[in-house]
């Protein structure tokens, strides 16, 4: 589903060219719940943009879901993004003036994938999925930080991404919050979604498919775990 290969991507700083990414290879197959870990400033934000189409890389092939990004155009590479990758930002990006179902809502008819009909049914299910079906009709400055990162779940899952990408999306959330969130999570993934998660943060890993460590632009630590089955 996700294949990188030699992948490496160099910014252009004050003090010189900083490499972000440093010959990463990299294969992600369908309904793999994946954790990367790694400090701030280790690249783990980089790969995530790369994966979405974000950014691009200075070098190497980046192949999702069948699809060479690298062909794509800008226009493109938004609408192919809005239709299968749902992503997870840090701190939320909200719409401030629309209500927590409409930022939902908004999603979906960006890239037109779900019928106009279905938008408000929908939304509602996502926010319920995400524990906010009393928080629906509340602007993102009515709500806490916690509550802000749920709508942004939400909206993440709007057009039925294949892959959802989480950029630290248990931050802002209290243990209990957290813990329902990785719940929803292996659930996408048991239905075949594939699911990435960044930290800097510790983690149990033994909740995840693969786990990736990164420093310094290089992924030091790769492993696949073998989760036992639901009984």
């Amino acid at each position: 589903m996700i294949s990188l290969q030699k992948l490496n991507k160099i910014y252009t700083g004050l003090a010189g060219p900083v490499h972000a990414l440093k010959d990463v290879d990299l294969e992600i197959d369908q309904g793999e719940n994946v954790v990367v870990i790694g400090k701030s400033g280790s690249g783990k934000s980089t790969l995530l943009n790369i994966i979405s189409g974000i950014d691009r890389p200075t070098a190497g092939v980046v192949k999702v879901l069948d699809q060479d990004l690298h062909l794509l155009s800008e226009n493109d590479l938004a609408l192919w993004r809005g239709r299968n990758i749902g992503i997870v930002f840090q701190f939320y990006q909200l719409l401030p003036t629309l209500t927590a179902l409409d930022n939902v809502r908004f999603a979906m008819g960006l890239v037109n994938k779900i019928p106009r009909k279905a938008r408000k049914r929908l939304s509602l299910e996502y926010l319920a999925e995400v524990g906010l079906s009393d928080k629906v009709r509340k602007f993102p400055n009515e709500l806490s930080g916690g509550e802000r990162q749920r709508v942004a779940i939400a909206r993440a899952l709007a057009n039925d991404p294949q892959i959802l990408i989480a950029d630290e999306p248990t931050g802002n959330l209290d243990s209990n919050t957290g813990a329902q969130i990785g719940h929803l999570f292996d659930k996408l993934s048991g239905q075949g979604k594939t699911i990435i998660t960044v930290t800097h943060a510790s983690i149990d890993t033994e909740k995840f498919d693969k786990v990736i460590q990164i420093s310094d632009g290089n992924l030091t630590h790769l492993s696949t775990l073998q989760r036992p089955e639901s009984v």
